[in-house]
């Protein structure tokens, strides 16, 4: 490989770098708020322990898309779904980020990135479907975890990326477990709000 191509790509992985610091709305146990980049990492995490279940799918492609899914929010951050507005196209936005991100590497690898991004935001691919079920799998995972503010929404949470969840078996039964706490922890909220006022 030309140092000229190795350059490139290690621009490219500086540029990336700018994930670590963008902050979701999501709050860890300890009380800060969640980076992309965690949530990215136990994404991946996530779809390793249930490896097992994806025997059917390429759990590569499962895993580069676990990686690639958020990365053009590296250059205009996370629009948290609650915040998301009708009429302004996140997903738009997101692209265009993420071709202004990957501008340093060759063709092919760009091609092969933007190809896997937008079969998540298609979920166009079974790969793609199962990424999208554990992203919001792992979201919920966080809310529930997270030292979260007296006026959380957990109600929220409880039709959050359902549509997803909902199309597989196993998720299903995994959504139904983080449901039960969801709603151990909309209840426990709830009471919070009624005895501080």
């Amino acid at each position: 490989m030309e140092p000229v191509e190795i350059q490139r790509r290690l621009a490219f992985i500086q540029g990336a770098e700018k994930l670590k610091s963008v902050l979701r709305s999501s709050i860890t146990s300890d009380g800060r708020k969640e980076s992309t980049a965690e949530h990215t990492w136990r994404l991946c995490l996530l779809a390793m322990v249930f490896e097992d279940h994806f025997q059917h799918l390429d759990f590569a492609k499962v895993l580069k898309i676990c990686i690639l899914h958020d990365l053009g929010e590296a250059i205009s951050g996370d629009i948290p779904a609650v915040n998301q507005v009708s009429g302004i196209d996140k997903s738009a936005q997101e692209r265009e980020d993420l071709l202004l991100l990957m501008q340093p590497l060759n063709t092919r690898i760009r091609e092969e990135f933007l190809l896997l991004w937008e079969e998540y935001e298609n979920a166009s691919t079974p790969e793609a479907r199962a990424v999208k079920a554990l992203d919001k799998i792992e979201t919920l995972i966080q809310h529930n975890q997270g030292a979260n503010p007296p006026d959380f929404d957990y109600e929220f949470n409880l039709s959050y990326g359902k549509k997803y969840t909902d199309a597989d078996p196993l998720f299903s039964r995994i959504r139904a477990l983080i449901d039960e706490e969801t709603q151990r922890n909309a209840l426990a909220s709830r009471r919070e709000g009624e005895n501080g006022s």
